[in-house]
């Protein structure tokens, strides 16, 4: 396989931080010539190098010289930086060089809380490391709109040691893989790293989810690992056909725990504009949120793109909540806390979930097949329902776990 003379990866300028570029050239012989700038090279320098060195003995490649210009980079970026570079200068390396996981990596739930997921840049590690703090139930590393196409084979390393490298916290570790049939590349990367959960975009048809289905265990059977059920997925559907298509597609696999919608794609195939009242997509909406309710999964709006404009997206969330959505994305961090607000159960909500659960736990304590309250009867979509309102303001501290002992 033809080899290259010289590669770059990373970035580099005055506005970056937490990165690192580097440059690697082909010289006669060995050793390498490691060549390091670092404003912090009297206390770390040797660190770098040493990792530097270590890829280098990894991946066997000694007759380099390595330009690294270091501006803040952790390890894991380092790493990743060095491994993208070292595949430019030679396509046929097939090891990975993984940095050590930051510690058991939590597991996620089919049913888990999805009110709020916040984008991030995969090629933009600045981005990463406090991300958790903004507590978003999902953190979405995106390999797709937000990485440049000639960024896209760099940024994928990058992701796949942030999979391992980064403490998200209690966060639901996401990622979007590009568009097929580049996203099954990306899969080869991100799967053996224990991903929670793969969104998968610009869906059309059952037929790509199936395809990013099959990727997915033909890579875990080659890594011969307990991946348990995950990585779950979640369809983004942006196009008329997608949302013609919509419930089929929620049914493409077992593993889909939610269907998302995205407007501006969607919006700009029906050759129209997205406005903040929505009138133009609000079928497409209703379809998605009737397709996933009929397949028992999650519905997941689109995002608010207007980060300033706090009310608007309160007011936006709470719409979407009205209509059946479940959660939202997030373009910015200050958004989150909305988002989870608003599609918290009000007192209202919560008083009535009250009734209908107590309701029902007399009725089954004293074996009774039918459920009411007062003259009306409620069916178990009502209860299953009652229930989910219940977990979900316990888990917010809206209602205390012994809340059946108070008086109703």
């Amino acid at each position: 396989m033809n080899t290259a003379k010289k590669a770059t990866s990373g970035n580099r300028g005055d506005r970056v931080r937490s990165d690192c570029w580097v440059e690697l050239t082909r010289k006669k012989a060995p050793p390498p010539l490691i060549r390091l700038e670092s404003k912090v090279s009297s206390m770390y320098g040797d660190s770098i190098k040493g990792e530097i060195e270590k890829m280098l003995s990894f991946f066997k490649q000694a007759a380099l010289t390595v330009n690294l210009t270091d501006l803040g980079a952790l390890p894991f970026v380092i790493s990743a930086r060095m491994e993208s570079a070292l595949r430019k200068l030679d396509p046929g390396l097939e090891s990975r060089y993984l940095p050590d996981p930051h510690g058991s990596l939590a597991k996620s739930g089919r049913d888990r809380q999805r009110r709020s997921r916040l984008y991030l840049p995969g090629d933009q590690p600045k981005f990463f490391l406090n991300a958790a703090l903004h507590q978003p139930d999902g953190i979405i590393l995106d390999l797709e709109d937000s990485v440049s196409p000639e960024r896209k084979a760099d940024a994928r390393i990058l992701v796949r040691n942030a999979l391992l490298a980064v403490d998200f916290k209690g966060a639901e570790r996401m990622v979007r893989i590009n568009q097929l049939p580049m996203g099954l590349e990306d899969l080869e990367e991100v799967v053996p790293v224990f991903p929670n959960l793969i969104l998968i975009p610009k869906v059309e048809t059952p037929g790509q989810v199936r395809e990013v289905e099959e990727k997915i265990l033909a890579i875990q059977k080659s890594e011969n690992r307990d991946f348990g059920k995950e990585p779950y997925l979640m369809p983004i559907i942006e196009s008329a056909r997608g949302v013609m298509n919509c419930f089929q597609i929620a049914q493409a696999s077992r593993r889909i725990v939610a269907l998302a919608i995205g407007l501006e794609d969607y919006t700009a195939d029906l050759g129209t504009r997205r406005t903040k009242e929505g009138r133009e997509s609000l079928f497409a909406r209703q379809m998605l949120v009737n397709a996933a309710r009929a397949a028992g999964i999650q519905a997941i709006d689109t995002v608010f793109s207007d980060v300033a404009d706090m009310e608007g997206l309160r007011q936006s969330v709470l719409e979407a909540k009205g209509l059946g959505f479940d959660g939202k994305g997030c373009i910015h961090p200050r958004q989150i806390a909305v988002i989870n607000e608003a599609f918290l159960p009000d007192e209202e909500e919560i008083s009535r979930a009250r009734k209908i659960v107590l309701a029902y736990e007399e009725a089954r304590d004293r074996g009774l097949g039918v459920v009411s309250i007062g003259s009306k009867m409620i069916d178990p979509p009502v209860v299953k329902r009652a229930l989910r309102v219940i977990q979900l303001a316990e888990n917010a501290g809206r209602l205390k776990p012994n809340w059946r002992e108070e008086n109703v």
